[in-house]
Parts: C-alpha cells; sequence; structure tokens
C-alpha cells in the first residue's frame, strides 16, 4: 500500500457541513450570464446577482485558471486587474463562486447555460455514463455521446438570440465545433480568432453591432501554464501579465452603455511531488478495494463501487482520507448541496457513490490509468477558497 500521512489513533473525519458550498442562485458562475441576459429583457430569466446593474451591451472575458486569489497576490503581474478589485482605488469587483467541482468543463456548462452542475449535467473532469457504465470525459467528450442527450437545455446564448439581443462567442477556432461547446457555449454566431489581441478587438466590435449584445470571450493559456509548470512558475507569471493587457484592451474599446465583466472557471493549486501530498490510487489497495471506477480528478474525485460495495468504500475512504478531504456519499453530497440545490434524475447516477473532496493540499492522483493529469503540477476542482472563488470583475462604459 502507499504511504498516507500519519494519522492519530482515532482520526476524526471533516464534518461535512463545514464544506463551503458555492453559492447557488445568488452569487455563482451559474448566476451571471442570467442576470446578464435579465437585464437585456430577455424573458425567463431573472436577476440572480442582485449588485449588478443592467445594461443594454455585456460582455463576458473569461480567462481559464485566474482565480480571485491568483489576482490577489500577483499586482505587479496584473496592475489592471488589481485596479478592479474592491480593495483598490474605484474598483468595483468582487469574488464569485465557480460550483463544485471547479474544473473547466463543468463551469462552463454552468457560465452557458446559468444552471449549477446538478441540472446542466457536467459533474466532473470525468463521470459515469450510466446508460453505459463507461467513464466520459466531458472537456474532450470521449467517448461519444449525443450532446444534447447528456445536456438537454437551452443555453442562455440561444434564448437572448431568439428575443433578439446580438449574442457572440469570440474565442479558439478549435472549439468552434466541440460538443462542450453545442451544448454550453452556443447561440449567435461563433467567430474563431488565434490570438487573443484578434479576440479583444472582435469581441469590442460584436459589442457595438447591436442596441443590445450579449458577448463572450475566452482565453486558456494561463489554466495551460499553471497545470505544466505550476502557479507563480515564470512561465505562469508571463501568462497573467498577459492576460491582464488583454483585459485593458478590450476594456479600452468598449462602445457606449457596455459593461465588461471579467472571470474565470476555477483557480489552482500547486501540490508537491511526495507520498504525502500525492496519494497514488493505482498504487494503493485499500482505496481501490471495492472501487469499479475512479473519476473527476485529482482534488474532486468520484469514486464508482463494485455494486454492493458502497458502503464500505465510503467507510474506507472516511477512514483514510477523511481528515484531508470531504468524504461523502452521493446522497449526503447532494443534499449538502454541492451540486446545486437539486439534482435531475438523468444526472443522479453520473455522479460517484462516493465523492472526496480536498482540503489540504493533497490529491488523488491515478498514475497508470491518469499519467497526463497526475505529473501536473498545478491542480484544481475541491472547495476551498483558492480553487473556488473566481474573479468579477466590472468595467463599464
Amino acid at each position: 500500500m502507499a504511504q498516507h500521512a500519519p494519522w492519530p489513533d482515532d482520526p476524526v473525519p471533516l464534518a461535512l457541513d463545514t464544506a463551503p458550498v458555492p453559492e447557488y442562485g445568488t452569487g455563482s458562475l451559474a448566476d451571471l450570464l442570467p442576470t446578464l441576459a435579465a437585464g437585456q429583457g430577455v424573458p425567463g430569466l431573472a436577476q440572480q446577482i442582485p449588485e449588478l446593474t443592467p445594461a443594454d451591451r455585456n460582455c463576458v472575458f473569461l480567462i481559464d485558471g485566474l482565480g480571485w486569489e491568483q489576482i490577489k497576490n500577483h499586482p505587479d503581474e496584473a496592475p489592471y486587474l488589481t485596479s478592479l478589485l474592491a480593495t483598490s482605488r474605484g474598483g468595483t469587483g468582487r469574488p464569485i463562486t465557480a460550483g463544485f467541482p471547479a474544473t473547466t468543463a463543468t463551469s462552463l456548462a454552468s457560465v452557458g447555460t446559468g444552471l449549477p452542475p446538478g441540472a446542466h449535467g457536467l459533474p466532473g473532469y470525468t463521470a459515469r455514463n450510466p446508460e453505459t457504465g463507461e467513464l466520459m470525459n466531458q472537456l474532450r467528450w470521449k467517448p461519444w455521446t449525443q450532446p444534447r442527450v447528456w445536456q438537454p437545455y437551452p443555453t442562455v446564448f440561444q434564448l437572448a438570440d431568439e428575443a433578439g439581443v446580438h449574442t457572440a462567442q469570440v474565442s479558439s477556432p478549435t472549439f468552434q465545433h466541440t460538443p462542450l461547446t453545442k451544448i454550453a457555449l452556443s447561440g449567435g454566431s461563433f467567430l474563431g480568432r488565434l490570438s487573443g489581441e484578434e479576440r479583444m478587438d472582435l469581441a469590442a466590435e460584436q459589442l457595438a453591432a447591436g442596441d443590445r449584445s450579449l458577448v463572450y470571450t475566452y482565453y486558456s493559456d494561463v489554466d495551460g501554464k499553471g497545470h505544466r509548470f505550476g502557479v507563480d512558475s515564470d512561465a505562469w507569471r508571463g501568462q497573467l501579465m498577459y492576460a491582464d493587457r488583454l483585459a485593458q484592451r478590450l476594456a479600452e474599446q468598449l462602445p457606449p452603455r457596455a459593461t465588461l465583466y471579467v472571470t474565470a472557471d476555477h483557480g489552482m493549486i500547486d501540490i508537491p511531488f511526495d507520498e504525502q501530498s500525492r496519494i497514488d490510487f493505482d498504487e494503493d489497495w485499500e482505496l481501490r478495494a471495492g472501487v469499479a471506477l475512479l473519476g473527476g480528478e485529482g482534488r474532486a474525485r468520484h469514486i464508482y463501487a463494485v455494486p454492493g460495495a458502497e458502503a464500505d468504500v465510503l467507510t474506507v475512504w472516511r477512514e483514510v482520507l477523511g481528515e484531508q478531504f470531504w468524504v461523502a456519499s452521493r446522497d449526503e453530497a447532494i443534499a449538502a448541496g454541492w451540486f446545486g440545490p437539486t439534482v435531475d434524475e438523468r444526472v443522479y447516477g453520473r455522479i460517484g457513490d462516493v465523492v472526496a473532496a480536498a482540503h489540504d493540499d493533497v490529491v488523488i492522483t491515478a498514475s497508470v490509468n491518469e499519467p497526463h493529469e497526475s505529473a501536473m503540477v498545478g491542480m484544481h476542482g475541491s472547495m476551498t477558497p483558492v480553487e473556488q472563488l473566481v474573479p468579477l470583475l466590472e468595467v463599464r462604459s
């Protein structure tokens, strides 16, 4: 068995009610677009973040992997974004919560549909398809699953487009035809541009193209450098500096009656490469016992038990990991609101029989089955502030 951190004689598992559940309904990523579109008169939507002032033209710039705490901790690399924080002169920014798990596929689906994970049905990086019994990677959409069966709800962009709002997504051309884009970020026009500067310029043009406009644009490389080299590495700092310049470039081109919101899909934390911090599921017979599939990612695991072994798996995972992880049964996690106020019937079986969310600086890797993910420096997924809090920074013209 792989070595764990030393345990006291009578370890006390973390109480589930200590988990900082995302602020669904009042201050999460899922609440942003419905609030903006409701202010533009799109029917069927409500202003869920009450302090946001309606604007005729709204743009959301999502910087993948740039959490609230990363901005606060790097004012020299991000002077413009720092100037938008609430603690700065004239700043109006504040943090909102990503949702659980704090990972790209889940968060982008929450942004685009305006729904929490328990409704849109992308509850993790990988999740079991109850129809096939296979793990599905919801970022890469493998193995193939019919997108509109997996996520049947309309996006906020589609609702806005139907209501006569000029709607556009400006992102990398490689994302245009992906299933994740179709089920989360479609509606109106998709406009692909390779460089960040081109995206900012085109987003500003699209904002000005309608009397009412809803525009989304995206930049991914802050996240990529964080995974590979770690948050606070020179490579990551360089990407933060670039993203900061992109945000300023877009803000300086806002047309009249427009508001820009800079946000992110999750934060990130660096995990040391040692046995106490990285627990290898593939080398640990105790954690593997009774487990049919290991889903999710290192800091937000879905554990699917062999039928009949659910209670035993929950007991073992709590005994072994309960001081470092919030470890819940599926029903406990749902009742605690981890995935939102309610969970759709079609989504219920996608959630693990056991769900483990990291509290400490630790991950559960899978060196054989997930070699790429296990080698990452920066990781995310859980409900700790460094992962969960994302910026909501506002610029108005």
